[in-house]
């Protein structure tokens, strides 16, 4: 590595935000690597200046409008000064190289477990504390050298960096939606842990690495200039829950597009999901509208990733839901609801149980108290492919419930559940073709993609049933079954029979809705065309299937089957990995 170069020095002090993407710029097009630890101080000091700092005041330029109106510059930043960085840098640079000295780790350009480790220990020794795992503005070598603080994707980015500044080439930065950790080795094939007692060890195999905290190994790999993607992607520009600091989402969203532009992002859905929310709320003339920078996200996880990434089908779908395109919304969820089932739950899961709570118990109720009055009422609960959508979000997450040690659905799932079921009629739920799957199976196949990923819609021809079947299951949803008839195969089938019975030859036969075969062909055409087929795979909602396409909803049945201890032992979902399970399920722990 080069270090500070000289060419560097030319764009200090910092003063706005284009003189930060010129540093960027010459970084990103040196023939040298991108030095992370100068981009990561440069940025961590902007960040934290406007968000931590209160007590800094910036004086804005002012430029005046043809009614004299002063309209402050928002591309104005407090200066951040060359002298300070550079002590900044030279401190990261004397901590690492004080403490490991690479002639103990043989000769070799590759680095090794030991010394991945022992920069680990370093950064980890070096902190107040443990991390900082949910506070903000954390995340840099800033804040790690002037507070010794840093979150899980800190230490993670700062033991990349320590090894760059050793010049090891081969230590990357490997990225899930929720963890970050380390690949090494001449082919990147080796992976160590850098936080707490894990530190060096490699990422666990088996049931524990099947979690969406590690996307079913199929992370993203950083290069060194998708590490710089990375701590610009981490940006965080919060001042509170409710306020963002104007400057900083400004700058997160100019160095993105920045990255974008030199095809940094083609291999990153979350950073490109980050930009498509900054443009959502600020757009940028002439780029790329959000819809398709969220659909280039999805295309990402599911073109170099298995499709195993959440949040591309979350960021598209909260667009659509705050631009009130709720079927459109639905279709999102339910294809976020297709990734989940992929994984094993487990408490690490938290933020994405979390994300699936808002949605499942927020969100969907919000839409069907929205549609169910007012110009747009009915406007969705009429169509059948929203309750077939809303039907595949909830069978994922009930799929990514089975398998797993903990259980996910509890009563506060229910009651929202049941409430949106039963805005749909009894027609229109009538036109969902249900079919069962496999449990264990995650449904996604070469076919499905981010434009057609699950339980495809389709035109096929509903399944012809014996005319007899067909009634007695008509009338199921409404009527109760005569135990006589159960038992003995006598007198009617209902107590109070639906199904009317007429003698013909003097035998009992149910009317068929047809009096001819070709007739009733041609009825199957017609109900068939255009009908929404969905396929479902968990144990709880092939369960629900008659009670869901019931003329009449039996409320109290459907919110205890989903809340019936879960079907988690052995066996119950097929991973090509031996359980974690080898006892009694552990009790439901109540959630808030």
């Amino acid at each position: 590595m080069a270090g500070f170069q000289e060419i560097d020095r030319q764009y200090f002090p910092l003063k706005d935000i284009a003189s930060i993407k010129k540093l960027f710029k010459q970084q990103l097009e040196s023939v040298f690597e991108p030095d992370l630890a100068l981009l990561s101080i440069v940025v961590g000091a902007v960040e934290n200046s406007m968000t931590c700092n209160r007590t800094f005041t910036v004086q804005k330029d002012k430029t005046t409008t043809e009614d004299n109106n002063a309209i402050e510059d928002d591309t104005k930043i407090p200066a951040v000064e060359y002298h300070i960085v550079q002590a900044l840098y030279a401190k990261f640079h004397a901590i690492i190289k004080g403490a490991v000295d690479v002639t103990q780790y043989g000769v070799s350009k590759f680095a090794t477990r030991d010394l991945v480790k022992k920069v680990s220990d370093v950064i980890w020794n070096s902190l107040t504390r443990s991390y900082y795992k949910d506070r903000a503005h954390l995340q840099s070598l800033y804040s790690y050298l002037t507070g010794n603080k840093l979150d899980c994707f800190g230490v993670a980015f700062a033991v990349v960096a320590g090894c760059q500044v050793l010049g090891y080439h081969d230590v990357h930065l490997a990225l899930s939606e929720d963890h970050a950790w380390v690949v090494f080795g001449e082919d990147g094939a080796e992976t160590a842990e850098g936080n707490e007692d894990k530190r060096g060890q490699p990422v666990a195999v088996g049931v524990g690495s099947h979690s969406w905290l590690y996307v079913n190994s199929h992370p993203v790999i950083c290069s060194r200039h998708m590490e710089a993607a990375a701590l610009v992607s981490a940006i965080n520009p919060n001042l509170n829950p409710t306020t963002d600091a104007v400057q900083v989402q400004l700058l997160q969203q100019e160095l993105l597009w920045s990255l974008y532009d030199l095809g940094h992002l083609a291999k990153y859905p979350m950073a490109l999901g980050n930009l498509g929310e900054l443009e959502a709320a600020n757009p940028t003339p002439g780029r790329v509208a959000p819809p398709q920078l969220f659909l280039e996200s999805s295309l990402c996880s599911y073109t170099y990733y298995n499709n195993q990434h959440v949040y591309p089908y979350t960021y598209q779908g909260g667009y659509y839901y705050q631009h009130n395109m709720y079927k459109e919304a639905f279709n999102s969820w339910a294809n976020a609801g297709d990734v989940i089932r992929q994984y094993n739950y487990s408490r690490d899961d938290e933020e994405i149980y979390k994300e699936f709570l808002e949605i499942a118990n927020e969100l969907i109720p919000h839409i069907m108290k929205s549609v169910s009055s007012g110009h747009s009422a009915h406007s969705i609960l009429k169509d059948p492919e929203c309750f077939a959508h809303l039907l595949r979000f909830y069978d994922g997450i009930c799929q990514w419930e089975e398998g797993s040690a903990t259980p996910v659905l509890h009563i506060g799932w229910a009651k929202p559940l049941v409430n949106t079921i039963s805005k749909f009629d009894a027609e229109v739920r009538a036109q969902v073709i249900i079919e069962e799957g496999v449990s264990g199976h995650s449904g996604v196949s070469d076919k499905d993609s981010p434009r057609c990923i699950n339980n495809n819609y389709c035109k096929e021809e509903e399944r012809q049933l014996h005319p007899t079947i067909a009634a007695l299951a008509a009338a199921c949803g409404e009527k109760i079954l005569n135990p006589d008839f159960l038992l003995q195969g006598g007198g009617e089938p209902f107590v109070e029979a639906k199904v009317e019975l007429k003698k013909e030859g003097g035998e009992d036969t149910p009317s068929p809705p047809s009096t001819s075969a070709q007739d009733n062909s041609q009825g199957c055409q017609e109900v068939g065309a255009g009908r929404p087929r969905i396929t479902l795979h968990s144990q709880k909602m092939r369960g629900l299937k008659d009670l869901l396409l019931a003329e009449k909803l039996n409320t109290h049945a459907i919110s205890l089957q989903l809340t019936a201890q879960s079907q988690v032992q052995v066996g119950k979902k097929t991973r090509g990995e031996p359980s974690e399970m080898a006892g009694p399920r552990p009790k439901r722990s109540r959630r808030e």
